[in-house]
């Protein structure tokens, strides 16, 4: 079936520089952390009794799929407003393509997804934003301070567990079918797939 829309997937490890990439590309871009499974879901993943939100299973493909085809389909969705500091989604929001033949899905779990939305005739493009690892710690350990998302002591701890794994959320990422690229890179093939397609009013 040939969608009116298709996505183009943007993954990479926390603090690469996913949102701000995806602003760059111009197109609507759909935020997939917002499509975290709420903090007193029992099917949530736990380590040590604390809820594993790095792990994918933290977080709801299916209705992220779902809301991808939908867009794919009609152009306009209601998507989820997820508050990371609550742990909980507080609200839905209508999200609309004005036309645009592509959009971006982008969060850190985006890969997870790129065998389903392939599949489904939805892809356009998959990339796994790569930076140099210092320069996304930092960018992410002030992101979460500003946005108070947990205790300081919690987002240091975090961030640095999140460095010594970023080469192996890079190689799953890659492994799942998103192709690694820098900021750049990524820029210049979304400017190539939107080239590709007709523009739409």
């Amino acid at each position: 079936m040939e969608h009116p829309h298709r996505v183009v997937l943007l993954a990479g490890p926390s603090g690469s520089g996913k949102s701000y990439i995806a602003q760059r590309t111009g197109l609507p871009v759909l935020c997939l952390d917002d499509f975290y499974r709420d903090g007193d879901d029992p099917t949530l993943p736990r380590q040590n009794g604390l809820v594993d939100w790095d792990s994918p299973r933290s977080w709801n493909a299916e209705a992220a799929v779902e809301t991808i085809a939908r867009l794919a389909r009609e152009g306009k969705a209601e998507v989820p407003v997820y508050a990371i500091g609550e742990d909980r989604k507080v609200a839905t929001r209508p999200f609309h393509l004005a036309g645009s033949p592509l959009f971006v899905a982008e969060g850190i779990f985006a890969a997870e997804i790129v065998e389903e939305c392939r599949r489904r005739g939805l892809l356009a493009g998959a990339y796994a934003l790569r930076r140099p690892r210092g320069a996304t710690f930092v960018r992410r350990l002030a992101r979460d301070l500003a946005e108070q998302r947990k205790a300081p002591r919690v987002l240091v701890r975090r961030g640095l567990a999140l460095l010594r794994a970023e080469p192996a959320v890079l190689r799953r990422q890659t492994g799942l079918g998103a192709e690694a690229a820098r900021a750049g890179e990524v820029l210049h093939r979304v400017a190539g797939l939107l080239a590709g397609h007709p523009h739409r009013s």
